[in-house]
């Protein structure tokens, strides 16, 4: 995750304007899972700008986001600024397998849209070693991008595919290493430290224009770590696409995600 991070130096504010919020049903499972409704802490791994971290302020006691990265780090604290519950928010610099938090002070470890960028074995080693008995994991991610549009989706498929074709034929894919998300909760399984795991699906609906959707597809891993031009990707034909079907008024976007949950 070290070397992941550094990819999104520089993209912290287009980030946090492109991505969805975490919906409050998600905190209402998770809460309800240890039957706990108000946890006395709550740790964030790769917090980013803290879209995933914030929406535990009025939920938990006290919330802890890990991130590597200073400019999302940074973000993520100026957004809390003048938050009511700000003083229950902390945004500390860490590393997924090295939190530096004591043994067993969590209820809650969460990840969200960033467990395929750890290394699931010393992640989920450090996991276990910061959860109370009984605690709860939850490695979480939405499906990219949103249902909105059939046509919107096939060229996103397109463009995803090209990136794919791109990075292999110019002999780029020792540059970027991710563990795949289908295997989540696999590893979650084979780590031996939970006593019960499954996967959940939880559907959340934002509102969304041609402008927010072009800015989440050029905030993807691949746009942030590979210079390819938008002709090479097709993002120009998805670009043209999405301004004829979306334009400037803001339309429903249905976001789907897929949660992986572990109790210790």
């Amino acid at each position: 995750m070290t070397d992941a991070s550094n990819m999104w130096t520089g993209a912290a504010s287009a980030y946090e304007r492109a991505r969805p919020t975490p919906p409050q049903v998600l905190l209402d499972l998770l809460t309800q899972m240890i039957s706990q409704r108000r946890p006395a802490l709550v740790v964030d791994l790769g917090s980013g700008t803290g879209l995933s971290t914030a929406i535990w302020g009025e939920r938990a006691e006290q919330v802890i986001g890990i991130e590597p990265n200073a400019d999302m780090r940074n973000t993520a604290i100026h957004n809390i600024e003048n938050a009511p519950y700000a003083a229950h928010i902390e945004y500390r610099e860490g590393l997924a397998q090295q939190t530096g938090l004591p043994d067993g002070c969590a209820d809650i470890v969460t990840c969200a849209q960033a467990f395929h960028w750890m290394e699931p074995t010393a992640t989920l080693a450090e996991v276990a070693r910061i959860l109370r008995p009984g605690g709860l994991f939850a490695a979480y991610d939405y499906d990219a991008p949103p249902t909105i549009n059939w046509e919107l989706d096939r060229l996103a498929q397109e463009l995803t595919l090209r990136f794919v074709q791109l990075i292999q034929e110019r002999g780029l894919a020792h540059t970027i290493k991710i563990w795949p998300k289908d295997k989540h909760l696999d590893h979650m399984r084979e780590s031996g430290h939970f006593r019960f795991t499954r996967e959940v699906t939880l559907h959340a609906l934002e509102q969304g224009d041609a402008a927010r959707y072009l800015a989440m597809m050029r905030s993807s891993a691949f746009s942030q770590q590979f210079q390819f031009t938008e002709q090479e990707t097709g993002l120009d034909r998805l670009s043209s696409a999405a301004s004829q079907l979306l334009g400037a008024e803001p339309v429903p976007w249905y976001w789907s995600y897929r949660v992986r949950i572990g109790v210790k």
